[in-house]
């Protein structure tokens, strides 16, 4: 799925508030949708670090950002580029934004 596809289906469902409760089947798949993504850009920045390339982002241990963070960090992905990047690319440079590798 591209990000902004993503992300309008996102945006939508939270604008139900509480009433997103009813559309779980869509709740479950966008979140599935983002993990696999998060998971997809760990493993090509362990396989940089890995192959002694620089990564593109550098977390601490654990890392947590909450869907609202999450999606304000994709919303600010100009919707052009969002139009032509999946959600690997996406969550690669929401996490080079919050964990810019240092030196």
């Amino acid at each position: 799925m591209n990000a902004e596809s993503f992300y309008q289906r996102a945006v939508k469902l939270k604008g139900k508030g509480a009433m997103a409760i009813f559309s779980m089947g869509e709740v479950k798949m966008l979140m599935k949708e983002a993990q696999e993504a998060a998971k997809v850009a760990r493993a090509k920045r362990l396989a940089d670090t890995a192959a002694g390339r620089n990564p593109r982002y550098c977390p601490p241990e654990q890392v947590e950002m909450s869907s609202d963070e999450f999606l304000g960090r994709l919303g600010r992905i100009p919707v052009e580029d969002r139009r032509h990047i999946d959600m690997t690319e996406a969550s690669t440079r929401i996490m080079s934004a919050r964990y810019p590798c240092r030196g």
